[in-house]
């Protein structure tokens, strides 16, 4: 970049914003912009991401893969939708994903938080030009409109309309035909309120406000029935929105407002502590718990109080998988059932993007170190492991299958709502290794590489760790002047034997109820803190099933890799055969710098090399293992043997075998299709006929025999295929793959009736799909006979 452009840069930056230090809404010490004070004592305040700067680590790494992505995305492709909507000339095409599918407008949102915190933290003018020219052009768009109101969802004006009259039709995503028309509107309303506390953008704050009144309009009379209707459709961080612009501006209308958006159906359960969460979407509930949580901190509000401490411990320690993430196919299951719920589509990464705000919420009242085991776990595990290091890409789901595969999006074309989280996630790494206490105190939460500015105190601290790599982290202590003070250094579940030294001495502490140790002392210039945190192997089980189980180092969730060629579903995973659970048994450490582990005599049929989850990209892995004692593994190599017997039996019976997708197999059978796609997973091909489409073929019969035809479908979140299955003519069945959601082959058998058969050698299939739905995807077919 060339002197003139940074010059000019500058200038721009003077002209429209001021220098301005705050944090994500948690408590922040000296805010003097946050109008409404705290009505609860807070023990923990957030440090301005300014004063938090990592060093090299994986996490820096992250965060610039994350930072070079944010530089390459056109805002003004992002605006489109908002200028057409306005009546404005859109000066870039819109993005591809939901931008173009409905959800315009929200990945706009998260990417204005996102350059917002990158400027915070870097200062980096660009990203503060970037901030300005989107708030801008969302204030031509506001201006042009006349309500408040800025948003590019398709049709929104007529859905808006509908609404205000009080003729709410309302589905889980749908409201009056519009999907979640909500959610944007507060992803867009909480970037302006970021763009706001991260630059000091004074328009951003006041569009803000303007969609606040354009709400207030809105909804402002509807009943309260009419409004719990309204909630059945996910609305993502209204309330805590409006409860954050309540305590920027202290206008009470704001506060009075949130309240518009308490969900009772969800919130008056969990504040009774009753897990009412099974069955429900999960991202559609933390956000509300937010609110709460945030809420309380300024109200005192006890009900708020109540539901953000239980769903909490409910989400922590009975829906969570072992990297801290939660759901399966964005849905809650029964407490502590998660054994058979390994799929493709397990944790969703923007539910943990909202379990950490929750949790640093929480942790400002009542610091303790079982909210930040939980933080680390779920930001090294999920986060971290969510992202590909090298291209900044993200994933929706991180995939929990044995044998599954990462899935990440691509620059421009899928902008779901976890590439939006995921702009965000990774930026804000700095955001919670160092709190301030109420004290004068500081908490050290995360051992991160990172140098903490406390310009309130004049000191400067230098943290210098090799965790996970090895057990030693280093605080060096940078001032002029002699300080008093209390470091609280996290005592970490998982690490034993813990030694501490202050300028090489031992000291001989214990750790407080809160679980940090507490050193308090005049501290001087180049004091310096050794804080030795012994890592081990240690395995955690599913809860439903102690003999599946994850290994950990230290905080680290370790993945088996298991090549570029997926494993068979069922037997390609290898298991762990041992006498005991004790996993220093089961690996040996090869490389420590690349902690890179190897199964040593355990693993059947082969070894497995194991690495960090987080350093997974391309490849196959697990990392949850089916543990067996020799005597279970000579049982369960027995069933092995029975599968191969009955797969034989299956084949010798065997009259045709139709596979999807290749070229001779379907001139064989006489294929033919009408709207019909086709792909390849799971190693196989398969085929799916749209609306009005179908799949026809014909398959070769025994007129002698009983007839099955036996369909291979690959269970998922498979709604919208409903189809029927005809055979020459006559429909033997009726298929709604909706039913099969384990991440396996499902082999359906049908028995085709006996005189459709009769005298024939040869007969016509047709999968015909039911009206607004599909037929498939197939992955393959076969007829099998059976002699009465």
């Amino acid at each position: 970049m060339n002197k003139i452009i940074i010059k000019s840069l500058i200038i721009y930056s003077l002209l429209y914003s001021t220098s301005v230090d705050a944090q994500n809404y948690l408590p922040h010490f000296a805010d003097s912009r946050i109008k409404v004070k705290n009505v609860i004592p807070i023990k923990a305040y957030a440090f301005d991401l300014s004063q938090v700067t990592l060093l090299e680590s994986t996490f820096k790494m992250a965060m610039k893969a994350d930072e070079a992505y944010l530089t390459v995305i056109e805002p003004d492709r992002l605006l489109s939708g908002f200028r057409k909507n306005a009546g404005l000339e859109p000066k870039a095409e819109i993005y591809g994903g939901w931008e173009s599918d409905g959800l315009a407008g929200h990945t706009l949102g998260h990417y204005l938080s996102a350059i917002s915190m990158q400027y915070a933290s870097s200062k980096d003018p660009i990203f503060l030009q970037k901030v300005n020219y989107i708030v801008e052009q969302l204030e031509e768009c506001q201006k042009v409109r006349k309500t408040g109101y800025i948003g590019a969802i398709p049709k929104e004006d007529a859905i808006w309309a509908e609404v205000a009259k009080g003729n709410i039709k309302s589905g889980g995503f749908d409201l009056n035909g519009g999907w979640s028309p909500w959610y944007t509107v507060h992803k867009v309303m909480a970037g302006l309120l970021d763009a706001y506390l991260y630059t000091g953008n004074n328009k951003a704050l006041n569009e803000c406000i303007g969609m606040a009144n354009w709400t207030q309009n809105t909804i402002g009379g509807l009943n309260d029935e009419l409004l719990q209707k309204m909630l059945f459709c996910e609305y993502g961080g209204m309330a805590d929105a409006l409860v954050n612009l309540y305590a920027i501006t202290g206008e009470k209308k704001f506060l009075n407002l949130s309240y518009k958006f308490y969900d009772k159906r969800i919130l008056d359960p969990l504040a009774k502590q009753q897990d009412i969460l099974p069955g429900k979407h999960s991202n559609t509930q933390i956000p509300k718990v937010i609110a709460s949580a945030r809420r309380h901190e300024i109200t005192g509000d006890k009900n708020d109080k109540a539901i953000a401490d239980f769903f909490w411990k409910t989400i922590v320690y009975n829906h969570s998988y072992v990297t801290g993430g939660n759901s399966n196919y964005e849905y809650l299951s029964e407490p502590n059932k998660l054994n058979d719920k390994l799929t493709e589509n397990t944790t969703e990464t923007c539910n943990t993007y909202n379990m950490l705000k929750l949790t640093g919420h929480l942790f400002t009242e009542n610091p303790s170190a079982e909210l930040f085991d939980f933080y680390e776990k779920a930001l090294y595990n999920h986060i971290l492991a969510s992202q590909n290091h090298d291209d900044g890409m993200t994933c929706y789901f991180v995939p929990l299958r044995m044998g599954g595969k990462k899935e990440y999006s691509d620059k421009f074309n899928t902008f779901t709502c976890c590439v939006g989280t995921g702009m965000e996630n990774h930026v804000k790494y700095n955001e919670s290794i160092y709190f301030r206490g109420s004290d004068g105190s500081l908490y050290v939460n995360l051992f991160i590489p990172s140098t903490l500015n406390w310009k309130e105190k004049g000191i400067k601290i230098k943290q210098q760790t090799l965790l996970p790599q090895g057990n030693k982290t280093e605080l060096t202590i940078k001032t002029t002047k002699a300080s008093n003070f209390s470091i609280r250094l996290r005592k970490p579940k998982w690490s034993e034997g813990i030694m501490i030294g202050v300028n090489g001495m031992l000291q001989k502490i214990t750790a407080d109820e809160t679980g940090y140790y507490v050193i308090s002392r005049n501290w001087k210039n180049n004091d310096k803190i050794t804080y030795i945190t012994p890592e081990k192997l240690h395995t955690e089980a599913m809860p439903d099933n102690a003999d599946r189980r994850a290994v950990f180092y230290g905080p680290v969730l370790l993945a088996g890799v298991l090549g570029t060629t997926e494993p068979d579903p069922i037997k390609g995973v290898p298991v762990f055969v041992s006498a005991n659970n004790d996993p220093t048994d089961w690996l040996s450490m090869v490389n420590q710098q690349e902690l890179k582990f190897q199964t040593v005599k355990t693993a059947q049929p082969q070894e497995v090399t194991m690495i960090p989850f987080y350093q997974t990209k391309n490849q196959y892995y697990s990392v949850y293992w089916d543990v067996f004692t020799p005597e279970k593994w000579v049982v369960q190599q027995k069933i092995y043997d029975e599968q191969k017997r009955k797969q034989k039996e299956l084949e010798d019976k065997t009259t045709d075998i139709f596979r999807f997708g290749e070229m001779q197999p379907e001139r064989d059978h006489n294929f033919i299709a009408a709207k019909e796609s086709m792909g390849e997973e799971h190693g196989r091909k398969w085929r799916l006929a749209g609306e009005e489409g179908f799949l026809q073929f014909d398959v070769k019969v025994d007129p002698s025999s009983q007839n099955t035809l036996i369909a291979s479908y690959w269970g998922m979140d498979n709604r919208g295929r409903i189809f029927d299955i005809l055979v020459d003519g006559v429909n033997i069945a009726t298929e709604d793959l909706n039913k099969y959601k384990e991440s396996r082959f499902y082999d359906v058998s049908y028995k085709i009736p006996t005189e459709v058969t009769k005298e024939k050698s040869k007969v016509t299939v047709k999968l015909f799909p039911k009206a607004k739905n599909s037929a498939g995807p197939i992955y393959g077919l076969r007829i099998v006979k059976e002699h009465p």
